[in-house]
C-alpha cells in the first residue's frame, strides 16, 4: 500500500505574542528567523500513516510539502518517525496563500508518484485554521474524502474510517484510493523518534520538484488563479486601563469597588 501524507511548516504556536508580526502589504505573518514547526495535525497524519505501514508489511509512506528549502527540517522529522521518502516542492511562482492553489500543486505532485492508495492530511493548519486543503485536494484528484477522522483501518482495499461529527462519531467505509483528514486523537499522538532514526533521516535524500517539473504554469498557480481574496489582516489592539480604589479599610474599599463597577455597568 502506498500512503502519501501532506505536511506544512507553520510558526511555532508557542511563539510569544510580542514576537508575532504581520506584513500589511503581503497580508501574511512575518516568519523571518522565527521558529517553525510542523503543523501538529499533520504530525498526527504522519503517525497514522506509519501505524498503517506497520500493520500492512510492504507499505510505503511518502511525505510531501510545498514550501521553502527550510521545510526540509519538517520532512526529515517525518522521515525519522518512519516515513520512507520525502518530496519538497519549491514554491517559486506559486501563490500558496490560496488553499485551492496549494491543493492543485500537491495533487500534481501526488499524481507524479508511482501510484498511491491513500492520501492523508491534517484536519487543518495551525496558522489559518481553514481546513480546506484536504477537501480541495480530494476534488483535484477526483477522490472521495472523509474529513475529521481520529482513526482508520484498511481491509481488502477499503478504508473503514471513524469520523467526528457534532453528534458524536460516524463510521464510514470508502474504497481506495481516498483522501482522509486526520484529527488529534490520543492514539494518533506523534511518536518520539530515537536518536538513531533522527540521524538516519538526516542522511536520506530528498526529492525536489519545481512547478515546471509538475507541468504547471504560473497562470495555473500564480496570483491570477486565486479564488480567495484577503481584504485585511491585522493584530487586534488591546486597550488597558487600571484604576486604584482607595479606602481606609477593606470594607470601605469593597463598597467603593462595587459602586464603581455599577457605574461601569459591569454588575
Amino acid at each position: 500500500m502506498q500512503i502519501v501524507v501532506c505536511i506544512k511548516q507553520i510558526l511555532d504556536p508557542e511563539l510569544p505574542a510580542r514576537d508575532f508580526r504581520i506584513d500589511p502589504e503581503r497580508k501574511e505573518a512575518v516568519k523571518d528567523n522565527l521558529p517553525l514547526v510542523v503543523n501538529p495535525f499533520d504530525l498526527n497524519a504522519v503517525e497514522v500513516a506509519v501505524q498503517l505501514k506497520e500493520a500492512h508489511p510492504g507499505s510505503k509512506v511518502t511525505v510531501i510539502t510545498l514550501d521553502e528549502e527550510e521545510a526540509q527540517n519538517g520532512l526529515r522529522q517525518a522521515l525519522s518517525m518512519g516515513a520512507d521518502q520525502a518530496v519538497l516542492v519549491a514554491p517559486e511562482g506559486v501563490d500558496s496563500g490560496d488553499p485551492s492553489i496549494t491543493a492543485r500543486v500537491l495533487a500534481r505532485a501526488i499524481a507524479r508518484l508511482e501510484g498511491y492508495d491513500l492520501v492523508l492530511t491534517g484536519r487543518q493548519a495551525g496558522d489559518w485554521d481553514r481546513g480546506l486543503v484536504g477537501l480541495l485536494l480530494a476534488e483535484e484528484l477526483g477522490l472521495p474524502c472523509v474529513p475529521f477522522a481520529p482513526r482508520l483501518a484498511i481491509h481488502n482495499g477499503t478504508a473503514r474510517v471513524e469520523r467526528e461529527t457534532p453528534e458524536g462519531y460516524a463510521v464510514i467505509e470508502t474504497p481506495l484510493p481516498a483522501v482522509v483528514t486526520i484529527t488529534n486523537a490520543e492514539d494518533n499522538a506523534p511518536r518520539f523518534p530515537k536518536l538513531k532514526d533522527t540521524m538516519m533521516a538526516r542522511r536520506k535524500p530528498l526529492t525536489r520538484w519545481s512547478i515546471a517539473d509538475l507541468g504547471l504554469t504560473p497562470d495555473e498557480v500564480g496570483p491570477s488563479a486565486r479564488r480567495i481574496e484577503i481584504l485585511d489582516l491585522s493584530i487586534p489592539s488591546l486597550e488597558r486601563k487600571c484604576e486604584i480604589i482607595e479606602g481606609e479599610t477593606g470594607a470601605e474599599k469593597g463598597q467603593k469597588l462595587m459602586t464603581r463597577l455599577q457605574e461601569l455597568k459591569v454588575i
